[in-house]
């Protein structure tokens, strides 16, 4: 029976996969994965630190990768888990990378990671403004959203920025989706270290394990032509692959492609190695 709450998914059995979501996100974005990934893996998935339903994150400056990470690695702790293959997409993505970097990755799924623009360019002002317009009409539609998600195709236009086919995610998923957003509790001050010039992913040629980066084709959000480069360049060994005719969350878009695209590389990379000692199993939720 999974261990399923607001704050973690758990299921499974074998090599640890953690998954991790990106921005204003939760566990939820990984749903359309979760029941065949845990029939292979010991599958653990996270709702990040500030999101909704999860730990707080404390801050005493701006919100880096490099914070997240800290309080994701306490959590892992926690759980016991020590190494995990880890997915990330967006924000996740670079979490990932992160983690990678500081030993924690038996070996890196990146699906359009974030934090990995040119340093310099315009790109950490752009996607500030995306989300805090979209943040401000999530908000101003919320007591209209059971009844705007009901209709596939205000569905497909409600989510175009962040998928191609919006009408694919179900009513009940959709009004999630956008409920949770608006619940972040730290839209505010990952705008400001956007805005701030310290969001972005350092050093990325320190990372020494199979690095797997997954682009979106049709990303709207970090768009290949503008994002892809650095990891490309900096990652050793890096195994980039494109994602075709997918948004920036694909998960949705291409369930199937996005199941290959990890089971692939975790399978070719697998330890063997279980986790050693699982926490006790609390009552599921619904």
């Amino acid at each position: 029976m999974p261990e399923n709450s607001p704050a973690l998914y758990r299921a499974g059995s074998g090599e640890p996969v953690v998954l991790l979501h990106g921005f204003t996100g939760t566990w939820h974005h990984w749903r359309p994965l979760l029941g065949d990934l845990a029939s292979r893996y010991d599958v653990i998935a996270p709702t990040l630190a500030g999101h909704a339903g999860g730990p707080p994150l404390v801050l005493e400056d701006h919100a880096t990768i490099a914070v997240a990470a800290d309080h994701l690695e306490t959590h892992l702790d926690e759980l016991g888990v020590g190494t995990a293959h880890f997915v990330g997409n967006s924000m996740g993505g670079a979490l990932s990378l992160e983690l990678a970097k500081r030993g924690r990755a038996r070996s890196v799924v990146a699906i359009s990671p974030g934090a990995t623009w040119e340093v310099g360019g315009g790109e950490p002002e752009r996607i500030a403004n995306f989300f805090a317009r979209q943040i401000k009409l999530s908000r101003a539609t919320s007591r209209q959203a059971p009844l705007i998600v009901k209709r596939p195709g205000i569905r497909h236009v409600a989510f175009r920025d962040i998928m191609r086919h919006g009408e694919l995610v179900s009513p009940a998923d959709a009004l999630d989706l956008m409920r949770t957003s608006i619940q972040c509790q730290v839209i505010d001050d990952v705008l400001r270290a956007l805005r701030a010039g310290r969001a972005h992913l350092e050093d990325l040629d320190q990372i020494n394990v199979p690095t797997r980066v997954a682009w979106a084709e049709r990303d709207r959000i970090l768009p290949m032509a503008l994002h892809a480069g650095r990891a490309r360049r900096e990652i050793p060994g890096v195994d980039f692959v494109v994602l075709p005719k997918v948004g920036h969350v694909p998960m949705w878009d291409d369930t199937p492609l996005v199941l290959r695209t990890i089971t692939e590389w975790v399978d070719r990379h697998a330890t063997g190695e279980a986790v050693a000692a699982a926490p006790p199993t609390v009552a599921a939720v619904d």
